[in-house]
């Protein structure tokens, strides 16, 4: 026969493609015209899944066992430039696509097609049941076929089930394929010969919701999710949650309490939680892990405990540590700080406190004006120098914590009122006393860049009671950095400076000066600050002088 001939239209030519189109049992229902594909047209008694996704969302090539009563059918030979998209077909061949297909079989009158809303219900609590034992037999009758429609990229994915398997599985499936059987049985024609259509529209996952559909043919589950992990399992129990899959839902939810998770993956349940609802018992474990039943106050009192715990803590190594874990979990821009506030500023100034009332003990040990009585009482095992350098590296890290959370404004005047130390600060060895001096600096770094905002009132008192203290301890800084930015130190010294009032900077300027002068490197280097504080006492003001004077 020519090819002319072939290609004439006519009912015979219709009549031969619906015959060879009965034959095949898949949703293309053409057989492929490629040599290589004929042994698939033998198979027909077997499940398939077809897909018209996108190519880099293929079906795998080999099918699946018979026992799951479900299998895969792949037709990779087919050349690529065939199928462009769902409903799109190239010009160099005109089989029929899915869409067509779908099309074609929704026209067909003795069909029923149900379709499926993908916001289904939630799933009822007291629907939990183990689905009854299913023979081989009633499992390889493939009478459903369940339609798939992707939500974005206009993907496709055809599976054809057992409606037995489907029914005790799922209740939104149990009761389409129920409705079916009811108006099939009302028509004239057998029910028996026609296969039952679902529809799902805009299903976000194709894959997500293959993998569930799989699971109710699956002897273990839990194995099954084992390997597929915890994000594909959340992903799974909220289809299986969507479909009342009860079976699906138990698995996941038993696999996930099981194993760990990562925060992505926690965050992803708590959002899943909220939008369904469980019953109690097969959500308690999980719901412990996800939520804290305690209140704030209990937070705030287990916060209070844990930096007082750090303050007191001897081993240094141990205290560093995890003084930088609880600073970076009360750090304002901390993944882990909520609304409510963890630590309240009453607590870190109560800690605060008690660690100045230590330096003064320590310092009146240094200085001998300690009674006997309660030099007895001191802890005697470790140096005083390393005793007291505890306790200014706890100041520091409060103070650093106050900061973070603006709260510091009330430490500055806290400082500044110290007089005992600073009475005591020039009796003891410089070795000991430049440690005071490192709470000051970060006082001055913290206003000169701008991080610390007070009054003018506190500022001066901070600079007229530890700017001498800090002058005589600034060689010693150097020497014992401590982590300590002299550069930083310095140029913040001069910016706090030059924001006291002009009288105020004069007397410190000229102390600075007379100290400069005298010791050299030993002391800050200000004289950035002290042009800029020169320029506007002299040259501006007398300038403003003659202009009033005019």
């Amino acid at each position: 026969m020519s090819s002319s001939t072939r290609r004439k239209p006519g009912s015979s030519s219709r009549r031969e493609s619906q015959a060879r189109r009965r034959s095949w049992c898949c949703s293309f229902r053409v057989p492929p015209s490629s040599p290589e594909d004929l042994s698939l047209s033998r198979s027909h008694s077997h499940p398939k899944t077809l897909s018209s996704k996108p190519t880099n969302s293929s079906v795998p090539n080999s099918p699946l066992s018979t026992k799951s009563g479900l299998s895969l059918v792949g037709r990779t030979r087919i050349d690529p430039r065939r199928i462009l998209s769902p409903g799109r077909v190239s010009p160099i061949d005109s089989d029929p696509t899915v869409h067509s297909i779908i099309q074609e079989e929704q026209e067909d009158p003795e069909e029923i097609i149900t379709a499926v809303d993908s916001s289904v219900p939630e799933p009822k609590p007291e629907s939990f049941r183990a689905p009854p034992e299913i023979s081989d037999k009633e499992a390889t009758v493939f009478d459903v076929r369940l339609n798939l429609r992707g939500k974005t990229g206009g993907g496709c994915l055809v599976l054809e089930l057992n409606s037995q398997v489907l029914s005790t599985s799922s209740e939104v499936f149990a009761g389409l394929i129920s409705e079916f059987k009811r108006n099939g049985s009302s028509s004239s024609s057998s029910s028996s010969s026609k296969m039952c259509r679902i529809e799902v529209p805009e299903v976000e996952n194709l894959g997500v919701f293959r993998e569930t559909i799989e699971l109710m043919f699956e002897d273990d589950i839990p194995k099954r999710l084992s390997k597929i992990g915890v994000y594909r399992s959340i992903d799974i129990l909220e289809v299986s949650a969507g479909i009342m899959f009860t079976k699906g839902v138990l698995s996941c939810l038993k696999y996930l309490e099981a194993v760990p998770w990562t925060e992505e993956e926690e965050e992803k349940l708590r959002i899943l939680f909220s939008r369904f609802k469980f019953d109690d018992v097969t959500t308690r474990d999980i719901l412990a892990r996800l939520y804290s039943r305690n209140s704030v106050d209990s937070q705030q009192h287990l916060a209070r405990q844990i930096v007082w715990s750090i303050t007191s803590c001897t081993d240094a190594n141990a205290r560093n540590e995890l003084k930088h874990l609880v600073k970076g979990l009360l750090c304002r821009s901390s993944v882990y700080e909520k609304d409510h506030a963890d630590v309240n500023k009453e607590d870190l100034y109560g800690v605060c406190q008690f660690c100045l009332s230590s330096i003064v003990c320590l310092f009146e040990e240094a200085s001998d004006t300690i009674p006997s009585e309660k030099l007895a009482k001191k802890e005697k095992g470790r140096p005083l120098i390393e005793r007291i350098s505890r306790e200014v590296d706890n100041i520091n890290w409060l103070l650093e914590i106050l900061l973070d959370r603006q709260m510091a404004e009330e430490f500055v005047d806290m400082w500044a009122d110290q007089g005992e130390l600073i009475k005591m600060h020039e009796n003891v060895s410089p070795m000991v006393r430049y440690e005071l001096s490192r709470v000051s600096a970060l006082l001055f770094i913290a206003m000169g860049t701008r991080k610390l905002h007070c009054r003018s009132e506190s500022r001066s008192g901070l600079l007229l009671a530890w700017f001498g203290p800090m002058l005589l301890d600034f060689g010693w800084l150097q020497r014992c950095r401590k982590g300590l930015d002299m550069k930083a130190l310095e140029e913040a010294m001069g910016q706090t400076l030059l924001t006291l009032p002009l009288k105020q900077q004069y007397m410190l300027f000229m102390e600075w000066f007379r100290c400069f002068s005298k010791h050299g490197t030993e002391c800050p280097n200000l004289s950035k600050a002290f042009q800029i504080w020169w320029r506007r006492s002299f040259l501006r003001g007398s300038e403003t002088y003659a202009i009033e004077t005019r």
